[in-house]
């Protein structure tokens, strides 16, 4: 089953798809009377396959589940206000479940980002998101495979089993690094709710 959703209080709009849990593993999906128009479907559609999209975050196992959060550009380039704001989809797989998500991440949730994946352990979570919508949280367990939440509040719940390659975390390292060198830090808040261009940028 296929269900477009807008959120026109944070500007986000995802399309979802869902099917009955399987292997101990769930999606609650809850449906929203709202619905994106055609042309926002197609924008989303277009930013997953933009040629310069870098995936942050992709996680795989041998029986083909994935999760992937796919950074496609700057929210509102050359505007001070949302320059720095990078947009991004949310993807997951599985038999019982394949989503698409909106979100858009700040500078400070790539720094959290890297913090908590510097420190994941078995019995310890590192996430990204939530605050203003969508969120993915991956928790080590001991045998070090991962149960990856994907949550979006009223929407959907689905909780996700999988055994990523031995040195992810490293890749996932040079992953974030990548982000960064492609859609760098640009402006600077200088006061509360005052912004200017970094020197960099303005030479």
């Amino acid at each position: 089953m296929e269900e477009h959703v807008g959120d026109a209080g944070t500007g986000l709009s995802f399309t979802t798809w869902w099917s009955a849990p399987a292997r101990g593993c769930g999606a609650r999906p809850n449906r929203d009377e709202g619905g994106c128009t055609p042309d926002h479907h197609e924008r989303a559609r277009a930013a997953v396959t933009e040629s310069d999209a870098v995936d942050l975050i992709h996680l795989e196992d041998a029986d083909g589940d994935h999760c992937t959060v796919r950074v496609t550009g700057r929210f509102k380039p050359g505007v001070l206000t949302g320059h720095d704001i990078l947009r991004a989809d949310v993807l997951a797989h599985a038999d019982f479940v394949d989503a698409r998500l909106g979100l858009h991440l700040l500078q400070r949730d790539l720094d959290a980002w890297q913090r908590k994946l510097t420190g994941l352990a078995p019995g310890t979570e590192a996430g990204i998101g939530g605050d203003r919508g969508p969120s993915l949280v991956l928790h080590m367990h001991e045998d070090r495979s991962l149960s990856v939440t994907l949550h979006d509040p009223d929407r959907l719940s689905a909780v996700l089993w999988i055994r990523p390659q031995e040195k992810w975390i490293d890749e996932h390292h040079d992953r974030l690094e990548q982000v960064r060198q492609t859609w760098p830090s640009e402006v600077v808040e200088t006061a509360p709710m005052t912004y200017e261009w970094r020197p960099a940028r303005r030479s």
